[in-house]
């Protein structure tokens, strides 16, 4: 096995990434996962899943989400409590998008604790508002394997194509540049009072966001293999 994908040891709690959308914390949360062999838990991800299979949460969240608000505690903590619930994450997970509230975080603790795990490792990713904007609006996904891409900074080598299958890359909805003022705002409102909470508790570990995607990988590698 190359060095680069050995397991150091287990990860036996949730590691949580906040940041701005776009910051890069879906890329980092799915090497992260893969190297320590645990899910990479994407709330988006599960609500866009929960919507495309038309499941009663589904249904609920879309119009929600069509508008570019964020999902209510209600369907998004039961999602979760679930979700963390099932078999594969009994030695860790991946938190990408989520808690987005102190209330979930505080809810989130609650969860934890019941099912044996550590306080959860938090990384912050810290990124220029400018930049934010350039990457959201330039990303693009590939339907097919869900690898990530942006047209201004890591283009496919084929426009419009993934380079790992060949797959349709697309423009997710909320990445549109009417909705990102909107999910920013909210952001700015809902979650930023979230970092200062789990400074305060002193889980919180910053990362420069701006940097290249492999230098953000290993300063997270170093967080996570330094962390208590």
């Amino acid at each position: 096995m190359a060095p680069e994908t050995r397991v150091p040891e287990r990860l036996d709690r949730a590691v949580i990434f906040l940041g701005p959308p776009g910051a890069g914390k879906g890329t980092q949360a799915k090497e992260l996962a893969r190297v320590y062999r645990v899910p990479h838990l994407s709330t988006g991800d599960m609500l866009r899943e929960h919507v495309s299979l038309g499941t009663p949460l589904g249904m609920e969240a879309k119009p929600i989400m069509a508008r570019g608000d964020l999902v209510p505690d209600s369907l998004v903590l039961k999602m979760v409590r679930d979700r963390i619930e099932q078999p594969d994450c009994s030695h860790g997970f991946v938190f990408d998008g989520f808690p987005r509230t102190v209330a979930q975080a505080q809810y989130l603790s609650v969860l934890l604790r019941q099912n044996g795990y550590r306080p959860a490792l938090v990384v912050h990713f810290a990124l220029d508002p400018a930049l934010v904007l350039r990457r959201i609006t330039g990303r693009r996904m590939c339907k097919v394997g869900g690898e990530i891409y942006n047209i201004y900074d890591r283009p496919p080598k084929v426009e419009g194509r993934c380079n790992n299958d060949g797959g349709e890359l697309e423009q997710r909805p909320d990445d549109r540049e009417e909705i990102v003022g909107p999910r920013l705002q909210a952001y700015e409102k809902q979650t930023e009072p979230l970092v200062s909470y789990y400074r305060r508790l002193g889980r919180l570990h910053d990362v420069d966001a701006s940097k290249s995607v492999e230098e953000v990988k290993q300063r997270v590698l170093e967080i996570v293999r330094g962390a208590r």
